[in-house]
């Protein structure tokens, strides 16, 4: 088996499956109990330099 093929094996199996946990992880990642005033600061910053009058 040449290196490429390694490589190949490789990225076909499991750093598929490491991506793909990766994925999961930041997609629930604002979904975890500690992270709701993160998640409304994050949601609010846009309206901090915000005067209407």
């Amino acid at each position: 088996m040449t290196f490429y093929e390694q490589l190949r094996h490789f990225a076909d199996s499991y750093f598929l499956v490491f991506m793909f946990l990766v994925f999961l992880t930041f997609c629930l990642w604002p979904f975890r109990p500690g992270g709701k005033k993160h998640v409304e600061d994050a949601r609010n910053s846009i309206f901090k330099e915000d005067h209407d009058g």
